[in-house]
């Protein structure tokens, strides 16, 4: 039987902000905005999703008087990328 897909990794965006952070572990915001191609709000709603699910951390600071936004992969977002991409393998699987 195929098992639920996760809904908040179910949107391409949050998934490939995860996909990115579980390879870099944490990164800019101005990183993930041009990795993934996506507006400054939509990414920032996006973000605040992933963070109010507990995937990630993001911590808010300044450099050089300009302010910077850090994204952190949390273990529960390993967690859940790596049982989202084993539920997807499934659906993948022939069925017989």
């Amino acid at each position: 039987m195929f098992k639920e897909l996760d809904p908040i990794l179910h949107s391409q965006l949050r998934l490939a902000i995860v996909s990115l952070l579980v390879s870099v572990k944490e990164a800019e915001f101005t990183f993930l905005k041009e990795k993934t191609n996506a507006t400054a709000g939509n990414l920032s709603v996006q973000l605040q999703k992933l963070k109010d699910a507990g995937y990630i951390e993001i911590e808010k600071k300044f450099k050089d008087n300009y302010p910077q936004t850090i994204c952190k992969i949390t273990p529960q977002g390993i967690q859940a990328f790596e049982t989202y991409f084993k539920n997807i393998q499934e659906y993948l699987k022939p069925k017989k």
